[in-house]
């Protein structure tokens, strides 16, 4: 492969390397975001607010990883500008997806309160659009070693539009997070109440605990190899590469669709759906006119358990995510 290296001194033997990992584990980060959309689509499982939450961070994921991916080329010219941007922008809706996640699994468990979806929207979609195109003032997009982002000639523009959002977003999902975890783990040992609604309300708030409180997690572990090597680069000289950071950030920052994939799979209810069985059955419930009768466990109060369906609301609702339940909560 013969490309214009400007790593480690124009060593094209390393350069290879880089490229051809973030290209490798990028491939698995698609595969994973397709499986994802693929099973969340099949199963219907986006009538759930949780999963709907998942299922924005995947398409932003599935994005993302699409610039890792991008040309080899190097070259400072607008191919170059528009993986740069393109880099900006979904590794911007990425970690507001991932903050709004945090931050909603917080209030539900704190406040019991839901905060509209559309505001989520606007804060994920809309404000990381006006942020990935200020580097176009004064040229600031170019080649940033492995693909191009903001040149490493412009410091300023890196801190501003994103090493310091940045930190600033890690520390308030890091201490978000943790308090989440604590107050779970510490409501969990505290006795439930007489209300049905109220223990009913409090179980599937856990069942979403389970599944929501890794996705913060996930993306945590995988910063931090990319942070560090930015970090680097903004305090060195351009050409003073270490080869260990640019390995390990190759490998991180394309995984993030993979690893999401892994945690979606270990939730019980789409384990127990990834079969060949179970996905003719949805595939052909989609697209057949046919009436799909399907059999449902009776639990022992007499009602029909319909598993993740019996908590399904509107794909269109945000104020009642658990559906046949009457659950006190309040909208923001």
């Amino acid at each position: 492969m013969s490309w214009n290296c400007t790593l480690f001194e124009g060593d094209e033997q390393k350069c290879d390397v880089i490229v051809g990992l973030k290209r490798g584990f990028g491939s698995l980060s698609l595969i994973g975001c397709a499986f994802m959309i693929v099973t969340i689509w099949l199963f219907g499982k986006y009538q759930v607010r949780s999963q709907r939450l998942i299922l924005y961070l995947t398409i932003a994921a599935f994005f993302d990883t699409i610039g890792y991916m991008m040309g080899k080329l190097t070259v400072d010219g607008p191919q170059c500008d528009f993986e740069a941007w393109w880099m900006t922008y979904f590794d911007w809706t990425v970690l507001a997806w991932t903050s709004c996640i945090t931050f909603d699994l917080y209030m539900l468990l704190t406040r019991r309160q839901l905060t509209s979806h559309w505001k989520y929207h606007v804060i994920c979609w809309v404000v990381p659009l006006v942020i990935s195109f200020l580097p176009f003032i004064g040229d600031n997009y170019g080649p940033a070693g492995a693909w191009c982002w903001i040149k490493h000639d412009s410091p300023i523009w890196r801190f501003c539009i994103w090493y310091i959002p940045l930190f600033v977003t890690l520390i308030g999902m890091l201490i978000l997070w943790s308090r989440t975890i604590y107050l779970h783990k510490r409501r969990a040992t505290l006795p439930g109440g007489q209300d049905i609604n109220s223990e009913r309300m409090r179980t599937l708030i856990e069942e979403d605990m389970k599944t929501l409180r890794w996705y913060p997690l996930v993306y945590l572990l995988l910063s931090f190899f990319p942070l560090v090597l930015r970090i680097h680069n903004a305090f060195t000289d351009q050409g003073q590469d270490v080869y260990f950071l640019w390995i390990m950030t190759s490998i991180t920052a394309p995984l993030q669709g993979a690893c999401n994939a892994v945690v979606f799979g270990l939730d019980p209810d789409t384990r127990s759906k990834l079969t060949w069985l179970q996905y003719r059955m949805a595939f052909t419930s989609r697209f057949s006119t046919k009436q799909i009768i399907q059999e449902y466990p009776v639990n022992e109060g007499g009602n029909i358990d319909g598993g993740e369906h019996t908590r399904t609301s509107s794909a269109g609702s945000d104020t009642v995510p658990y559906g046949a339940f009457d659950i006190p909560t309040k909208t923001q």
